[in-house]
């Protein structure tokens, strides 16, 4: 399940995951939120709190979630991915390598240091 978190801004989308995640997730809440932002800024940030509950994502959520990265590698300047098991920095390592932005990885303890440091938007492309 996914959530839009209330700490997000108009160029910040920050969104909390419990139990697993879904096609239905990303289709019906997590991507239209997105892709508004990139229409409307032609960047985003975003932040994925994943909290204690979180179990995973189903192999549909995945595969659109690697397909919306590869549309849209140039459209974002931050992404703060906040809890997670112990592999989601190996993965957000790839991913940098792949997308075209800035992508910390937070402990969940440190959530708000990561909706800060997500919100800040002094150096992108959507300031010019």
């Amino acid at each position: 399940m996914i959530k839009i978190m209330p700490e997000s801004t108009e160029r910040m989308l920050a969104v909390k995951a419990s139990d697993t995640l879904t096609d239905d997730d990303y289709i019906g809440t997590w991507l239209p939120a997105l892709e508004a932002i990139i229409e409307k800024y032609e960047v985003a940030n975003a932040l994925l709190y994943m909290d204690a509950d979180f179990k995973g994502w189903d192999i549909k959520a995945m595969w659109t979630d690697a397909r919306f990265c590869l549309n849209h590698q140039n459209d974002f300047s931050k992404i703060a991915i906040v809890g997670g098991p112990h592999w989601i920095k190996w993965g957000a390592q790839l991913s940098e390598a792949i997308m075209d932005c800035e992508i910390k990885t937070f402990e969940p303890e440190a959530l708000q240091e990561a909706l800060q440091w997500c919100s800040d938007t002094i150096g992108c492309a959507c300031d010019d």
